[in-house]
């Protein structure tokens, strides 16, 4: 693993462009079409959880946004997209930005995290596959996955992931 200084700072406006072509480079090109883009739709990402991380030139190399969902009468972080450019994977920086995402939502207060994804590839941060908890369809529920970032915050919570209104 080839190892480079990188700066991690939150997402700035003028960072948004970027970030959107780093995910169109990054993913499938109807990314906004799945489910959980449905719950963003209209709703401000927290800004304090949406990073970015750059080369000592300036070039973007990765980036994550997180956005506030319900579940019930909880709230919780959806976390992603998670994205790192195709030149810079395998250094580990999408590492680097989610536990620097887990550290600042903890510090912000928040008690859970939900996102969709590969259960062997998010055990390694704590995440664990929710029962009750269901995502729009057509998720799939193996792959709904939370963290809980204070003792038992994600006892007793059931039900659909809906926007924050």
């Amino acid at each position: 693993m080839q190892q480079t200084a990188m700066v991690l700072a939150e997402e700035t406006p003028e960072d948004w462009w970027e970030v959107e072509a780093l995910y169109d480079l990054c993913f499938a090109p109807g990314r906004s079409a799945l489910s959980s883009y449905r719950l963003r739709d209209g709703v401000d990402p927290i800004s304090a959880l949406c990073l970015t991380a750059r080369d000592p030139e300036g070039i973007l190399a990765g980036a994550v946004r997180n956005w506030p969902v319900s579940i019930g009468s909880a709230e919780a972080v959806l976390l992603g997209p998670i994205a790192v450019h195709p030149t810079r994977q395998g250094e580990g920086l999408a590492a680097l930005l989610m536990w620097e995402c887990l550290s600042k939502a903890r510090q912000a207060g928040w008690q859970r995290i939900i996102l969709v994804g590969d259960a062997p590839y998010y055990g390694r941060f704590g995440f664990t596959k929710l029962n009750g908890v269901t995502m729009p369809p057509p998720t799939n529920p193996d792959r709904v996955l939370g963290l809980a970032l204070a003792a038992g915050a994600w006892t007793g919570i059931t039900g659909q992931v809906t926007r924050i209104r």
